[in-house]
């Protein structure tokens, strides 16, 4: 089964452009072009993760209809491991073995049933080499050499479960090839995103070694760094992984359970904390590369630690902030409010455009962030991040980036708010926000957008193309239900708009085409190479404000696709 491919584009009118500094160079693995979004085992499973939690999850994350909306991976965090007193239990190789007693069927099948559902599998481990394997002078599988020639033991490696790990000499044989036995370990269980933990400055030459270990094994897996990484190597961990932590851990180990386990999840200080973080980290991010804010706690109602309004102001910073969205909450539990939140598409676009947010108001509880995407279109948040009072949130359009008046649209309701000129504001309860689309008025004719500055999932890829605009296109692979693009448009008004498409394909296919979950119409493509696109045009209904385009062929091959127009 093929999951849905999401490409999160918007109409436009010309406007100016807002200049943030550019991103240091990304991972060049090709993963993660956009934030991953799925969930995560640690914040409501905490310590206690096992074989049947982790299917409950996954079976939610579908019958829910959230896979739907692209959140499609299923990680399994920390307490996976089999310890005793001295650490680690390991394999006949020193890596970690599995607790049998918690996953008796193994790692590779519970990762076979995620997979099964159309869902990513991912994992987690932390640097170093466990005590127990050099006790043992366990081998280095396919060497000559064992745990103890390429152990530090002067040192100990941060670690939160059995402790006991000792750094690995990088400058010793043997110590890549072990780092590579274990990822082809990971890669044979079917991991597809892997996460390491317990990573700090002194931790880059085991960061480089995961990052040359993964990509030997000649299997996607997104690399995610874990926690409260240094801002001062940013830089390296943008080259090295496709998301990193940028603080510490967004629950508040505040329940009533062992450890702070239960609800609450979180409270609003340790959201609210989020803001000035994001700003300082913004100039990072970009495809390939996410500054990651921690889970996402919405899903289970008031009872994570947070009200509504606030919920809305964390999905609407983590939006903002382009970052993961890994939710942390229990998903066979969820509430309809939480459900119609996590399921706003319009939220989802924001945070899937490829763009990180810049903070241009911070005063007091009043905050403003920006972002353009590529089509010309403004995304600005208003916030108060009070505990109480209301406070009114105001921002002109000359510090969001343009001039004049704009359409504006309210992203969390839908609403077309009108032409709005020379500024907008909002009075907002404590801890609310607002998030509007401004598309200023000035300009017209067509808008192009680039199908490669979207949302990938499923077996969909960006992929070289020379004769394409941009130089890439997107191979829209997989004749399965399912394999879907939505490309969300605003209009400023109601009325029939022309779509062209930009396609390539050898021979003849089709795309099925909904205007607002209407009934579908079919724009075909006929070509003779991969490497040129042909165009057909279709018309298609547009309403005022906020409206979704679907690509998608359940029946047969779509076409490759370069870009679309909208005029």
């Amino acid at each position: 089964m093929f999951r849905r491919l999401m490409i999160v584009l918007t109409a436009l009118c010309a406007a100016t452009t807002v200049v943030t500094a550019p991103p240091a160079s990304a991972s060049d693995n090709g993963l993660s072009i956009r934030p991953a979004m799925g969930w995560s085992s640690w914040s409501f499973v905490r310590r206690w993760p096992d074989e049947a939690k982790i299917k409950a999850q996954a079976d939610a994350l579908v019958s829910s209809g959230l896979a739907g909306h692209g959140f499609v991976h299923v990680n399994l965090d920390d307490f996976w491991q089999k310890c005793d007193a001295n650490g680690f239990v390991v394999d006949s190789y020193g890596r970690w073995a599995v607790d049998t007693a918690k996953f008796p069927s193994g790692i590779k099948a519970l990762a076979d049933y995620i997979h099964g559902k159309g869902l990513k599998f991912g994992f987690y481990v932390t640097p170093g080499i466990a005590k127990n394997a050099v006790t043992a002078n366990t081998p280095i599988e396919g060497t000559p050499y064992h745990a103890r020639d390429i152990a530090d033991t002067t040192r100990t490696e941060k670690n939160y479960n059995c402790k006991n790990m000792y750094y690995i000499d990088y400058g010793k044989p043997g110590s890549q090839e072990f780092v590579n036995s274990w990822a082809d370990q990971f890669a044979s269980w079917g991991v597809d995103y892997l996460k390491i933990d317990g990573v700090g400055g002194a931790d880059i030459p085991d960061v480089q070694a995961w990052d040359r270990a993964l990509r030997q094994t000649g299997r996607p897996i997104n690399y995610a760094l874990s926690n409260n990484l240094p801002i001062a190597n940013a830089t390296t961990w943008r080259q090295l992984a496709n998301s990193w932590r940028t603080q510490g851990d967004v629950e508040c180990y505040c329940g009533p359970g062992p450890n702070g386990s239960g609800f609450p999840l979180t409270d609003w200080s340790h959201v609210s904390s989020r803001f000035t973080s994001a700003a300082n980290w913004q100039p990072y991010a970009g495809p390939g590369g996410w500054n990651d804010l921690d889970s996402l706690e919405i899903g289970n109602g008031d009872q994570v630690g947070l009200t509504a309004d606030q919920r809305r102001s964390h999905f609407t910073l983590w939006a903002m902030a382009a970052s993961p969205l890994l939710l942390g909450t229990d998903l066979t539990d969820l509430t309809s409010t939480d459900l119609a939140m996590l399921t706003n598409d319009r939220l989802i676009a924001v945070n899937q455009d490829g763009v990180a947010a810049a903070r241009i108001v911070n005063s007091g509880v009043n905050q403003v962030w920006r972002k353009r995407e590529a089509n010309g279109d403004h995304i600005v948040a208003l916030f108060n991040t009070g505990t109480s009072g209301n406070s009114t949130v105001s921002v002109s359009w000359s510090q969001v980036g343009f001039s004049g008046s704009a359409n504006v649209t309210d992203l969390w309701s839908g609403a077309n708010v009108g032409t709005v000129s020379g500024s907008y504001s909002a009075t907002l309860r404590p801890g609310e926000t607002r998030l509007i689309r401004a598309v200023p008025t000035s300009g017209g004719g067509s808008s192009s957008y680039e199908a490669e500055s979207g949302a990938l999932s499923g077996s969909a890829a960006v992929a070289s193309c020379s004769g394409c605009s941009g130089g890439q296109k997107v191979r829209f692979i997989g004749n399965n239900a399912g394999n879907h693009e939505t490309i969300s448009v605003t209009s400023s008004s109601a009325g029939t708009r022309t779509l062209t498409i930009d396609g390539l394909v050898d021979g003849t296919r089709s795309f099925s085409i909904s205007v607002n979950g209407g009934a579908a119409r079919t724009a075909t493509l006929t070509g003779t190479s991969w490497s040129t696109p042909v165009t057909t045009t279709i018309s298609v209904p547009l309403n005022a404000g906020s409206n979704t385009v679907r690509f998608f062929n359940d029946s047969a091959y779509a076409p490759d696709l370069d870009r679309i127009t909208i005029s």
